[in-house]
């Protein structure tokens, strides 16, 4: 074993690379020359990140030819902090010899905080991580500083090449986009979840097992910024189960959901809002075929705050799992853009979904779950179906709900659709429920609450009504709320639907 100092930032020479706000250390070398005598050779590095580090800090590590395997470990000090003030967290992924350009084709695997080690090879590699040949070349190393304590971040960091002729890869194969639907219905789905291949701890087939008991129709795999879980879940789809493919892009101004992107698509994280390289990576989502789905934009995690504005986004997760406080100002935020949006000529709306986010036990998949109206159980009809806004969120799989305003002339719309009639005419909006015992229903305007009804039975089924007019009300939305213990706070949600509008556009 050969072991060498990064010491700290300052004791060795560093430059810019292509990706934002990073740096790069001195290379650690092996002897050169394929030889399958040797083994395995082990280089061990030591530095110290101060406070203030960039976002990305990159190992080169020259790999020499005839290798099979490389294999990474890492671990670094946690030293105790005051109370308010950041720890040390150590994030950690790998490129190869094509580089760590944004963007381009060198990412091999990504593993956050979740793992202390990896290996790539041909045929294997650690979740989250890509199989394939280790080329000869410069291979990189990624360490993500997401946070540093005062005393600095102290990291030590194993690389270990294993020689020998390379395993054999297999051809991936990919889930279907299309399961066996029931025409144009509601399907019920759950497009953020984690799994082994991230932070998650639930193997596919678990998460499969998981989303058919909560009555889900479709999910979206979404590992935080890889897709090494893409070719896992062709064995887990079925007639029942639609599974699409994505990716959480993590970056350090907030998450996104790249819903149903291509099989094997890469979607870069390493920058921040102030970096202005958004606008390209949600094209990159587009043109694979994806939907643009900010995730919890107001969630309090260090990094998960939406910094990006909302300009780009196809859809907002407004409910991320639990109801909590954070969801309430993400609906708040939502309802305030639907306003602004029907008074102005140019700005349409953008539509609002809610996902589980589950990691693992005990956090419920489907809970909750985007309910949409699609012409099929395609990955295009249900993403059509979500970029239009003909959608529902439901606690469960126990809520369901039909949402109508109806007006002139025996006129008719649902959720997402436009009621084209006059300012003054009378229109009806019904609400159907069921599975929602003791919930209160609210009506909301773009004048705020309108109509709350009384508890709904304990059967949890009812039928509510309420007239107005477009001049009133420019869109409605309904919200099924819980019984609240004490206080004049609403309840946690139990569903809410996106709008219907009302009036000629």
């Amino acid at each position: 074993m050969c072991e060498n100092d990064h010491a700290g930032l300052g004791r060795r020479a560093l430059f810019v690379t292509g990706a934002a706000a990073a740096l790069t250390l001195g290379s650690v070398t092996f002897a050169s020359g394929a030889d399958s005598s040797r083994g395995t050779q082990t280089r061990t590095v030591r530095g110290t990140l101060p406070p203030g580090s960039p976002d990305f800090v990159y190992v080169p590590v020259e790999v020499p030819s005839g290798v099979r395997e490389i294999k990474v470990s890492y671990t670094y000090d946690k030293p105790s902090v005051p109370a308010g003030t950041p720890g040390n967290a150590l994030d950690i992924g790998i490129f190869d010899q094509r580089g760590t350009e944004l963007g381009g084709r060198g990412f091999r695997g990504w593993s956050g905080g979740a793992r202390t080690e990896f290996f790539i090879r041909a045929d294997e590699a650690t979740p989250g991580y890509l199989p394939g040949p280790v080329r000869e070349g410069t291979w990189s190393v990624a360490l993500g500083p997401y946070t540093v304590a005062p005393q600095g971040l102290s990291y030590e960091l194993t690389i270990t090449l294993t020689y020998g002729e390379p395993g054999e890869a297999a051809a991936p194969v990919y889930p279907p986009e299309r399961a066996k639907g029931r025409g144009r219905a509601w399907y019920r789905g759950d497009c953020h979840l984690h799994s082994w291949h991230s932070d998650g701890r639930r193997t596919p087939a678990e998460i499969a097992a998981l989303a058919r008991a909560a009555g889900l129709d479709f999910i979206n795999s979404s590992e935080h910024n890889t897709h090494s879980a893409h070719p896992h879940w062709a064995a887990e789809a079925g007639d029942d189960l639609l599974i699409m493919l994505g990716e959480e892009v993590t970056t350090r101004n907030g998450h996104v959901v790249a819903l149903g992107i291509d099989p094997g698509t890469f979607v870069d994280w390493r920058y921040r809002a102030r970096d202005n390289r958004f606008g390209r990576f949600a094209r990159r989502i587009r043109e694979a075929g994806g939907l643009v789905v900010p995730a919890h934009p107001h969630a309090t995690c260090v990094g998960c705050n939406w910094k990006f504005g909302f300009g780009e986004a196809d859809a907002i997760e407004v409910w991320n799992g639990p109801y909590t406080p954070d969801d309430e100002m993400a609906l708040a935020d939502w309802d305030s853009m639907l306003v602004a949006s029907v008074r102005s000529a140019t700005r349409s709306w953008i539509p609002a979904m809610g996902n589980s986010d589950a990691h693992r036990d005990p956090d419920p998949v489907g809970g909750p779950q985007t309910v949409v109206l699609a012409d099929d159980l395609t990955r295009e009809a249900i993403q059509e179906g979500i970029r239009a806004g003909r959608s529902y969120v439901a606690e469960s799989k126990n809520v369901s709900l039909a949402f109508t305003v109806a007006g002139g002339r025996g006129r008719h719309a649902g959720i997402g659709e436009r009621l084209e009639v006059g300012r003054d005419t009378p229109v009806t909006v019904r609400l159907e429920a069921s599975g929602a015992p003791r919930c209160t229903v609210r009506f909301v305007t773009d004048q705020g609450v309108l109509f709350t009804s009384p508890p709904l039975p304990v059967s949890g089924a009812g039928v509510v009504e309420w007239r107005t007019t477009p001049s009133y009300a420019a869109y409605v939305r309904a919200e099924l709320r819980h019984e609240t213990a004490v206080g004049p706070l609403p309840g946690a949600l139990a569903a809410f639907t996106n709008p219907i509008f009302l009036g000629r556009s």
